[in-house]
């Protein structure tokens, strides 16, 4: 964007501050009218016949454009929540667990449910398929499987879940 003295073209389309249309005017008259009222001009349709410039303030301009994109990054950006089980949980753990994966969907996160085969537990992963199974039937009703469980590592099993 060029603003104030960068803009060479004359003349241009001049918009207000407060959004109203003052014309097709020389570019030294936009500009002293910029001065007069302490604000820039900014072009903002440099390829239109004439040219359309606008009065304001372009700091504040620029500083809310950052504003907005900062807000829209934190808006798509969901994270990777994770929530660890065991193939011999408990029932009260469980819920407990699955309520917490229940609210990070809730939030918009997906979820990576992981289940940690220790000691002799390795050699009966369908414990550990049964009780992803069971987390996935629990959450039914907000969360579809974005990733099969799969093998991650020697002794973890692993299982996406993101919001329907």
């Amino acid at each position: 964007m060029r603003i104030n003295e960068q803009i060479r073209i004359s003349p241009v389309r001049l918009i207000d501050e407060d959004g109203s249309q003052a014309g097709v005017v020389d570019i030294r008259e936009a500009q002293a009218l910029a001065n007069e009222r302490e604000l820039d001009l900014v072009e903002i349709a440099p390829m239109a016949k004439p040219p359309v410039c606008r009065i304001m303030d372009f700091g504040k301009y620029r500083y809310e454009m950052s504003k907005r994109d900062r807000s829209s990054k934190k808006q798509s950006a969901s994270q990777l929540k994770g929530v660890r089980l065991s193939p011999k949980i408990s029932d009260h753990d469980f819920q407990f667990k699955a309520e917490a994966a229940r609210k990070f969907l809730l939030q918009g996160h997906k979820v990576k449910i992981t289940v940690l085969f220790r000691g002799r537990q390795i050699t009966h992963k369908e414990f550990g398929v049964a009780v992803l199974e069971k987390f996935t039937e629990a959450l039914d009703d907000v969360a579809k499987i974005e990733a099969a469980p799969k093998m991650e590592g020697h002794r973890n099993m692993v299982l996406i879940l993101t919001k329907k």
